[in-house]
């Protein structure tokens, strides 16, 4: 709070003090308030990084490379993650893909996995996993891989904070927990994203590479835009349909876009030339399908599950355009509130399934979108919600 600096000894002995409970929330609440009151340099992020590594598990994997990615959020429907890691897993590369559930989203990618398998497993467990098939898609909140991380998170959720330095850390001491040494991140702009500005955005992609050449992994940063939801699912079973559907070549073209994209960036990080054309000819072969239906067996599911054996909520609003026109803009913000009012992700089949993006054409009485729940007063409570709030603009 002083605006001093922190040597990397003192902030080894506050993480170390966070994971054996020995400071009080009041004591944790001070440091997080300090962090994100003056900032940390960046030696004091990569010694945060390392501190919390330190103090927790990582993966005993003997693989090189072996790929990761992370997406900051804010944008619903963007469940890349399935469809990426079963491409890299499927061209040969190691990815153990821990994620988290959702916070304050329409669902985590955890929480979409969950769908398909069980996401709960033992650190001896994932390593069987990504041994036999290359790839994971697990919650890190059960491995004590960054223990200290969690407990900071706890601290920062109530208060609305998110320092920029913690935040960064944060990221890459989990990837360093799963033993990757090439990182692709994604830095998704616009309204109801983390990064509205860009300038932020651009600030935290410079911090990004250098902390990472501090740290020996190699970083790669895409700014993508946000402006509107990705794939027409939004909600745990609803995602789930549209990544299988991917993986079938049927389903979203805008959520197969940017999944291939980050496949292939990622595949070149790892040495394949033309990624993307790599990519592409791994997902539409069905090699990705296979290599998908590998690890959620792997992972105690059913990989014979089918789009329409998942369970959608019984309960359906449709949201009606009032007019003709072309979609303008899409509120984010709005379509999540809704779809948690609905009642995702805690049901798995509550949420909103879009049928318009921004700048398609659309006629009135069109329905924009359908709001589903699994109980009629969550889904009274939505519908209430979304006659009072403006979530399509129609020009």
């Amino acid at each position: 709070l002083d605006r001093g600096t922190l040597t990397k000894h003192e902030i080894d002995e506050i993480i170390k003090d966070i994971v054996g409970n020995k400071l009080t929330e009041i004591e944790i609440t001070s440091f997080v308030c300090g962090c994100y009151i003056n900032g940390l340099t960046l030696y004091e992020s990569a010694y945060l990084t390392e501190a919390i590594v330190a103090n927790g598990k990582q993966l005993d994997l003997d693989a090189y490379p072996i790929l990761d990615k992370h997406s900051a959020g804010g944008v619903p429907g963007n469940r890349t993650t399935p469809l990426i890691v079963s491409t890299v897993a499927a061209a040969g590369f190691t990815i153990p893909k821990t994620s988290t559930r959702s916070i304050t989203s329409v669902s985590g990618t955890s929480d979409t996995v969950e769908v398909f398998a069980p996401v709960t497993h033992t650190k001896k467990k994932i390593e069987d996993i990504v041994k036999k098939t290359n790839g994971c898609m697990v919650w890190g909140g059960t491995l004590e891989l960054a223990s200290a991380d969690d407990k900071l998170i706890k601290v920062e959720r109530p208060l609305n904070l998110d320092p920029e330095g913690i935040l960064l850390a944060s990221i890459l001491a989990k990837k360093i927990a799963v033993r990757a040494t090439h990182v692709l991140i994604d830095l998704p702009i616009g309204k109801g994203t983390k990064f509205e500005d860009i300038k932020k955005a651009k600030r935290v992609e410079r911090k990004f590479k250098q902390l990472g050449k501090l740290l020996g992994l190699e970083i790669k940063v895409i700014l993508t835009k946000g402006h509107q939801p990705i794939g027409n699912g939004m909600g745990p079973a609803l995602e789930a349909r549209d990544v299988l559907l991917v993986l079938q070549n049927k389903g979203p073209l805008d959520l197969k876009k940017k999944a291939l994209y980050m496949a292939g960036l990622l595949l070149q990080m790892g040495g394949i030339k033309n990624g993307y054309k790599k990519a592409i000819e791994i997902l539409e072969s069905g090699l990705a399908y296979k290599k998908f239906r590998e690890i959620i067996k792997a992972q105690g599911g059913n990989p014979n599950i089918q789009p329409n054996n998942i369970k959608i909520g019984k309960f359906k609003y449709n949201v009606k355009s009032k007019n003709s026109g072309k979609i303008k803009f899409i509120d984010n913000i709005i379509i999540t509130k809704i779809a948690k009012m609905a009642g995702a992700p805690e049901n798995k089949g509550a949420g909103i399934y879009l049928n318009f993006h921004v700048g398609d054409k659309v006629k009135k009485n069109d329905v924009l979108f359908i709001i589903y729940s699994e109980n009629k007063k969550k889904l009274d409570y939505s519908v209430d919600l979304c006659n009072k709030l403006k979530v399509i603009e129609i020009d």
